[in-house]
């Protein structure tokens, strides 16, 4: 019903109108017909009766009621008397009414001179085309009513149509709903509908943005409980440690009489832990923002090979040997430090999980407009379910054994941080030959 309200309000509007409009044509018009009637009528009767008075004047006004009363036998339907100039009845018809107090319903003056007058009270002929006329004039209106309803319901429904489609999408925006565009219409309901349209699309836009920025925040928040939870938890162990060797050391108990021992056993680990706690900074001032990217023009196969050295010795003595496959002349526009940065811990983590006399292969590739650098473990194998979550600060796949080998589980943590600070794309995944980490690095 609320859909159609508007319809019955411009459909009766409509009706309203054009009925008035037509009822004022038909007024003016009926004015117009009675005039020509009654001068049509005047004209009849006056010519019906010409004949009668012509031969009246022939005979020079003599015999006037002979020849009136053969102008009857020839004319029986005519009702009419004559008059003389005093008033008084020459002749008159068997019906003709000749009292002073006429009450029929026609009553005309056909001649009048000095000698005589002729009164008609009945008329001539035109009855029948006055109903005929009247039959017609009924027949012409109902057909113009007609046309007004079904002219009135077009249009009102044209009209409307575009109203009740805006107002059904309105409604279906508030409630979020998926809403097609709206027809192409070059008037103001067009415009109206577009506008309508961009805004709900504007509207849309935003409510997504600010409920992917809700669930971000709240990723966040998720993500700094279990990075704080999981700091205290990696700093706490190695405090607690450190704190019993030099009560040792204090009380003199056992083997920790030997102070210079036990001491460089607690150099050691607060050395790992400003490690930690300068990757924990890093992390940080990533995630804020503060460290930000510098771009320059670099040499991507130089800058590989420049921190190459830094994990000879590491690889010599797993027996592994690193293979490089990356062609001269390809320039890259990213930060020097940052990316070099992001590599070590790659390699890092490359030369760490690759089995004993293994290969780590570093090449890259032209892909569209960017050179995918690749880095390949071979031999390695890490379970699908395992991979999102080595990005995750402390998350290690072997803890006991990645303790012991020094691993502080940041270091894909950081690559993360940083390539995303440098707006670089890369990905972790499983291949038959090994485990592959690639980053698209932009072209010079």
């Amino acid at each position: 019903m609320k859909n159609r309200g508007i319809f019955i309000k411009v459909f009766t509007y409509t009706i309203i109108s054009i009925l008035l409009l037509v009822g004022v044509t038909a007024a003016l018009f009926s004015q117009q017909f009675m005039s020509f009637y009654r001068t049509a009528q005047a004209r009849q009767i006056v010519a019906s009766y010409q004949p009668l008075v012509e031969r009246i004047q022939r005979n020079h006004n003599h015999d006037i009621a002979e020849l009136a009363r053969r102008f009857h036998e020839n004319n029986q339907s005519y009702e009419f008397y004559i008059v003389d100039k005093d008033g008084g009845s020459i002749y008159a018809t068997p019906n003709a009414d000749t009292s002073d107090r006429f009450d029929g319903d026609f009553f005309y003056v056909v001649h009048n001179d000095k000698n005589f007058s002729i009164i008609a009270q009945n008329k001539t002929g035109l009855e029948s085309f006055y109903r005929d006329l009247i039959v017609r004039a009924i027949a012409v209106f109902a057909i113009m009513l007609a046309l007004c309803l079904i002219c009135a319901f077009v249009f009102a429904r044209q009209m409307t149509k575009p109203i009740k489609r805006l107002a059904d999408s309105a409604e279906r925006m508030t409630h979020l709903e998926e809403v097609p565009p709206p027809f192409e219409r070059k008037d103001e309901l067009g415009t109206l509908a577009r506008d309508v349209y961009s805004m709900y699309v504007k509207l849309k836009d935003t409510i997504t943005k600010l409920e992917k920025e809700i669930l971000r925040e709240r990723e966040l928040e998720e993500t700094q409980r279990y990075f704080f939870s999981a700091a205290s938890h990696e700093l706490k162990t190695p405090i607690a440690a450190t704190s019993i060797l030099l009560e040792g050391m204090l009380g003199n108990v056992g083997d920790y009489k030997d102070h210079p021992k036990y001491l460089r056993e607690c150099m050691k680990m607060m050395d790992a832990q400003d490690k930690i706690i300068s990757e924990i900074l890093e992390i940080v001032n990533l995630s804020n923002g503060k460290i930000a990217p510098i771009p320059e023009k670099l040499d991507v196969r130089h800058t590989v090979f420049e921190i190459l050295p830094d994990f000879q010795i590491l690889t010599e003595a797993n027996g592994q040997h690193i293979v490089t496959d990356i062609p001269d002349g390809q320039t890259s526009l990213s930060d020097p430090k940052m990316l070099q940065k992001a590599l070590s811990n790659i390699l890092l983590n490359a030369v760490q999980n690759t089995p004993k006399g293994g290969e780590i292969r570093i090449w890259s590739e032209p892909v569209a407009e960017q050179y995918r650098l690749c880095v390949l473990n071979t031999g390695a194998k890490i379970d699908d379910a395992v991979l999102p979550k080595l990005y995750d600060p402390f998350y290690r796949v072997d803890q006991a054994r990645s303790r012991k080998s020094g691993r502080s589980g940041l270091g894909l943590t950081i690559v993360r941080k940083t390539l995303e600070a440098m707006n670089i794309d890369f990905t972790l995944e499983n291949t038959s030959d090994g485990v592959l980490f690639w980053m698209n690095l932009p072209k010079a």
